[in-house]
């Protein structure tokens, strides 16, 4: 399975997905910020990165960026429950997947990142 790095500052939406994704068979790690997110990437490779996009110190747009130009094969989604920062996320276009609106449903979640795993 895939190596998951989710960047969530609301640390039950964060768990809750980690244990989903975990019983899919997946390894998850968790961030709690966007910088934090930055130093795991740069520590091990990783298949995924499910980014929250408003987040403290370094927001998931930043983070998909600095990602993106790092590691030019490390696929991107983004997850946000703001239409505004949705908006925000359009010049990554090339360089993510696609943006999960929240709340979302652990179905929802689930589908989100297969597809991304296998596109």
């Amino acid at each position: 399975m895939a190596k998951i790095l989710i960047t969530e500052d609301e640390d039950s939406l964060r768990r809750f997905v980690a244990r989903a994704l975990q019983m899919d068979g997946h390894d998850v790690v968790q961030a709690g910020d966007g910088a934090e997110g930055l130093e795991f990437l740069h520590g091990a490779p990783f298949d995924l990165l499910l980014s929250d996009i408003r987040m403290p110190v370094m927001d998931g747009i930043a983070l998909a960026h600095e990602a993106a130009a790092a590691f030019p094969g490390l696929k991107i989604l983004l997850m946000t429950g703001y239409a505004e920062q949705r908006e925000r996320a359009d010049d990554l276009a090339d360089k993510i997947i696609d943006v999960v609106a929240k709340p979302f449903s652990l179905p929802d979640i689930r589908k989100a990142v297969a597809g991304a795993l296998a596109a």
